[in-house]
């Protein structure tokens, strides 16, 4: 069965947020389209995502010197388990689909902090005498991101570093197909927000259809 993570990356819902109002209308109508594919939600801000800390390090460097996980203290066998299950969930799914705002020409925090829990040595990529090869050549990726002012082009452009980030990261995994949804210029241009938002909406709806 395909599996396909929907990764959301936003304090609010979709009745505050524009990135989750276009990330919930593409992903209910994916749903629709492809009943049999299994959606796995998520929700940064509700999961423990560990950051990688000296706890996580001092956990790693036990078990490559060969000590047992038995012989980590409970923080560290608590902390490396969690980022090993998020690792492997995201390694056995098909297709992934990122909602994330723009904040500060990148995305809230808590994405960074996944984005480090899933880029592992040996999983997502490896290293090699060439240099590091991605290992996720048979997946798929979309970023859905709301941002305020107008980022796709212009002076602004080379400020977004939030969708740049993420393609950065698909390619380092060999991911490849990643695709970007933006919903912008709705702080800008107030008076156009709504219509903004609409044709975003329209346009998940229609992604979803090929995604």
């Amino acid at each position: 069965m395909t599996q396909v993570l929907y990764i959301t990356a936003h304090p609010h819902d979709d009745t505050m947020s524009y990135s989750m109002a276009v990330g919930k209308a593409f992903i209910d109508t994916y749903k629709e389209v492809h009943p049999d594919h299994e959606i796995v939600t998520i929700d940064l801000y509700r999961e423990n995502i560990p950051q990688i800390d000296v706890d996580v390090f001092n956990g790693w460097g036990k078990l490559r010197s060969g000590q047992s996980f038995d012989q980590l203290s409970g923080e560290e066998k608590e902390k490396v388990s969690r980022l090993s299950e998020l690792s492997e969930q995201f390694i056995a799914a098909d297709k992934y689909v990122f909602v994330t705002p723009l904040w500060n020409f990148s995305f809230p925090p808590v994405m960074k902090a996944y984005i480090d829990s899933i880029a592992v040595a040996g999983k997502t990529f490896k290293y090699t005498e060439q240099g590091p090869v991605g290992l996720l050549t048979d997946k798929k990726a979309l970023h859905i991101q709301a941002r305020g002012g107008i980022y796709s082009e212009g002076p602004a452009a080379a400020m977004e570093m939030g969708h740049r980030y993420l393609d950065i990261i698909m390619q380092f995994f060999g991911v490849p197909s990643f695709e970007g949804l933006f919903v912008e210029g709705h702080n800008a241009l107030p008076d156009k927000a709504e219509q903004i938002k609409e044709d975003a909406i329209a346009r998940a709806k229609d992604m979803a259809h090929t995604f």
